[in-house]
C-alpha cells in the first residue's frame, strides 16, 4: 500500500551525501518516483538496477545536502514505491533487496535475461501484477505461491518446462499467461485457482489438461492452441462460465462434449484430427456464435447445427464435407460460412464464390416440402392444416410460428398469382426480412409485398411472368438483395436508384438489350448476374462507377465488343464474358480468369 508520511532524521552537519549518480538513472528521476510511487526504467539498457533503487524509501537522497524551506518539497515526506517496470533491459537477475520494497503492487521486468527470480518475491505481499514474460526462465520458484494478492502473472515465452504445486496457493489470481513455454503437463494444484478468470497455455507441449480444471470454475476464457492435447478431460464441460475455448493445433481426434458450458460463445478446435460432430455436441453449445472446425477430417455435419440460433460464424475450411445442411440457411444470425477447400458435390462453385449470403439462399430454397402431407419441421412451409400456426390449405400453407421464428416468408413454387391476405398478415407481425415468391405466375409485383418494406432486404421474385416493375419496388429502401431471374423484363424502373443498399441482384435470363441505368446508381453493389440476356453492349463507364462490384457475369448475351476502358475496373474479382460474339478478347485469355482479361484489355487502351 501506499504509504505517505516515511519520515527520516534531518541531516546532521558534516553528512556527506553519495556524489556518484547510479548509471542510467538521474537523481531527479528518482526524486520524482519518491513523489509519485511510480518508477519506470525500461529500455535503458541496465545490465544491474542500482542499489538506490533497491533502497530508494530507505536512504537519505542526493538532494539532502541542500536544506530546503520549501513546505511542498519534504524529502522526508514521500511516497512508497508502488510501481517498478524495468523492461527491456539486460538484466541478467533481481536482487533479494527488492524486500526493500513492501509496497510494490506492481512489478515488470518483461524482456530481459533473468534466469532466476528471487526468493525475495514472496514476501511482497502487496503485489497485485507481476510480469517476468520474455526472459530465460527455465522454473519458477515456490515462493511465488506465497504472494496471496496477486491478481496478474505473465510468464510468456520463457523456457518453463514445469511449473510448481505451489502455483495453486494463489487464491486471487485472475489472468494466468504461460504461453510460449516448454511445459508438458500442468500442476494438478492449479486447480486452486478457484478465482482465475484468463488461462493462456498456448505453445506448450500439453499432452492434456488436468481434471483439476474443473474446479476453476470463474474461467471465462482458455486458450490451449498449439499444443500436443490428443484427449480433454470431462470435467472440461463443468465450467459454466466458461465464454472463449481455443484447441486450435493440437491432436483431438474427438469434439469434447461440453455438458454444461452455457455460456460458451468461441469454439475453435480447428487444425485437429476431428471426424465426427453429433447432435449431442450441438445440443450442448446453445450460446455459441463462432464455431471453427477448420482443418479437420470432418465428412458431415448434423442436421441440429441449424438450432444454434446464436451463430454468427461458421468456419469448416479443408474438411471432407460433401455438403451443407440445408437448415444452416434458416439460421437469421449467421454471417459468415466458410466452406473453402471441402468436396462440395450438393453445391455449386458459383455459389460459393457469391458468398455467406448467397449459399444461405441457396440452401433454404433446398428446403423441399414434405410429400407425405404430415408436415416436417425442417421446411419452412407446411402442407396440412390443423397443426398449430398453420395458415391456408393443403396446398398454400405457411407455419406462421417458423416465419416469426426466422423472420422468413417461403412462398415459392406454388404456382399461383396471388399471395391470401393472411400470409401477409403473418409476415407483417414477424417482421420478415426475407421473402422468397420464386416459381409462382405473378406478373406484376405483389401489393402486399408493400405492407411489409419497412423491413424487408431480400426479395427472390425468379421464375415468374414479370414483364415490368412497378415503380414502388423503389420504396423498399432496406433492400440489399433482388432475385429477379428467368422473368421477361427488357429494364427496370428508374425510382430505384433510392435503393442504396442494394449489394445484390440476379437479373438472368430476361430480355435485356442493355444493363439498365438505374444500376449504376447502386453504391454499395457488389454481385451483378446478367448472363443469358440478349445485351449487346458493356457500358464500362457505368461500371466504373461501381466501386464494390467484385462480380460481374455477362455470359451468353449478344455484347460484340467489350471496351478497353473495362480494363480499368479493378474491383472486379470475377468477370465472366463467355458465350457472346466479340472476338477479342480470344477465348483463350477469357479462360485464364478475371485478372488476365483487365490486364489486357487495360493494355488495349494504350494500343
Amino acid at each position: 500500500m501506499a504509504a505517505r508520511g516515511r519520515r527520516f532524521g534531518r541531516p546532521q552537519p558534516g553528512f556527506q551525501a553519495k556524489k556518484d549518480e547510479p548509471a542510467g538513472v538521474h537523481a531527479s528521476i528518482l526524486k520524482q518516483a519518491r513523489k509519485s510511487g511510480q518508477l519506470n526504467l525500461s529500455g535503458r539498457s541496465l545490465q544491474t538496477i542500482p542499489d538506490t533503487v533497491w533502497r530508494i524509501n530507505i536512504d537519505v537522497p542526493e538532494e539532502a545536502k541542500t536544506v530546503s524551506m520549501d513546505a511542498d518539497d519534504k524529502w522526508w515526506d514521500q511516497t512508497d514505491l508502488t510501481k517498478l517496470i524495468l523492461a527491456s533491459n539486460l538484466l541478467t537477475s533481481i536482487s533479494d533487496d527488492i524486500s526493500n520494497l513492501p509496497a510494490l503492487s506492481v512489478l515488470d521486468v518483461h524482456d530481459n535475461q533473468l534466469e532466476s527470480l528471487p526468493e525475495a518475491l514472496g514476501g511482497l505481499e502487496n503485489l497485485q501484477k507481476l510480469d517476468v514474460s520474455r526472459n530465460k526462465l527455465k522454473s519458477i520458484p515456490s515462493c511465488i505461491g506465497k504472494i496471496q494478492n496477486l491478481k496478474s502473472l505473465h510468464v510468456e515465452n520463457n523456457q518453463l518446462d514445469q511449473l510448481p504445486e505451489d502455483l495453486g496457493n494463489l487464491l486471487y489470481l485472475e489472468d494466468l499467461d504461460l504461453s510460449n513455454n516448454e511445459l508438458t503437463s500442468l500442476p494438478c494444484g492449479i486447480g486452486g485457482l478457484s478465482k482465475i478468470l484468463k488461462l493462456n497455455v498456448a505453445n506448450n507441449k500439453l499432452k492434456s489438461l488436468p481434471p483439476e480444471i474443473a474446479t476453476m470454475n470463474a474461467l471465462r476464457q482458455i486458450d490451449a492452441n498449439h499444443n500436443e492435447i490428443s484427449s480433454l478431460p470431462a470435467q472440461l464441460g463443468t465450467l459454466t462460465k466458461l465464454e472463449q475455448l481455443y484447441l486450435r493445433h493440437n491432436k483431438l481426434t474427438v469434439l469434447p462434449v461440453l455438458t454444461d458450458c452455457i455460456s460458451l460463445k468461441e469454439l475453435h478446435v480447428g487444425n485437429n484430427q476431428i471426424s465426427v460432430m453429433t447432435a449431442e455436441h450441438v445440443s450442448q453449445l446453445p450460446a455459441i456464435s463462432v464455431l471453427d472446425l477448420r482443418d479437420n477430417k470432418l465428412a458431415k455435419l448434423p442436421e441440429e447445427i441449424a438450432q444454434l440460433q446464436a451463430l454468427e460464424r461458421l468456419d469448416v475450411t479443408n474438411n471432407d464435407l460433401p455438403g451443407l445442411p440445408y437448415k444452416l440457411g434458416t439460421i437469421n444470425t449467421l454471417k459468415s460460412i466458410v466452406v473453402d477447400g471441402n468436396p462440395m458435390k450438393s453445391i455449386r462453385r458459383d455459389i460459393i464464390m457469391r458468398g455467406t449470403q448467397e449459399i444461405k439462399k441457396y440452401l433454404r430454397s433446398r428446403i423441399e416440402e414434405p410429400t407425405d402431407g404430415s408436415g416436417d419441421s425442417t421446411t419452412g412451409v407446411q402442407s396440412t392444416e390443423g397443426q398449430s400456426g398453420v395458415i391456408g390449405g393443403p396446398k398454400d400453407g405457411i407455419n406462421a410460428h417458423e416465419v416469426c421464428q426466422f423472420k422468413s416468408l417461403d412462398y415459392s413454387n406454388k404456382k399461383c398469382n396471388h399471395v391470401p391476405e393472411e400470409v401477409w398478415k403473418v409476415a407483417l407481425e414477424g417482421e420478415v426480412t426475407s421473402i422468397n415468391l420464386s416459381k409462382n405466375c405473378f406478373t406484376e409485383l405483389p401489393e402486399g409485398v408493400m405492407l411489409v418494406s419497412d423491413h424487408l432486404k431480400e426479395l427472390n421474385l425468379g421464375f415468374n411472368r414479370l414483364s415490368s416493375l412497378h415503380s414502388d419496388i423503389g420504396l423498399y429502401f432496406k433492400l440489399t438483395t433482388l432475385d429477379l431471374r428467368n422473368n421477361q423484363l427488357t429494364d427496370l424502373p428508374s425510382d430505384m436508384s433510392s435503393l442504396k443498399e442494394m449489394r445484390e441482384i440476379i437479373l438472368s435470363c430476361n430480355r435485356l438489350v442493355k444493363l439498365p441505368a438505374v444500376i449504376f446508381k447502386f453504391p454499395k453493389l457488389e454481385i451483378l448476374f446478367a448472363n443469358d440476356n440478349k445485351i449487346e453492349s458493356i457500358d464500362a463507364d457505368g461500371i466504373k462507377q461501381l466501386s464494390c462490384l467484385a462480380t460481374l457475369d455477362l455470359q451468353n448475351n449478344n455484347i460484340g465488343q467489350v471496351p478497353p476502358e473495362l480494363g480499368l475496373c479493378k474491383q472486379i474479382k470475377s468477370l465472366q464474358l463467355s458465350g457472346n460474339s466479340f472476338r477479342i478478347p480470344r477465348p483463350a485469355i477469357l479462360a485464364k480468369g478475371t485478372n488476365a482479361i483487365l490486364d489486357f484489355l487495360k493494355g488495349r487502351i494504350a494500343e
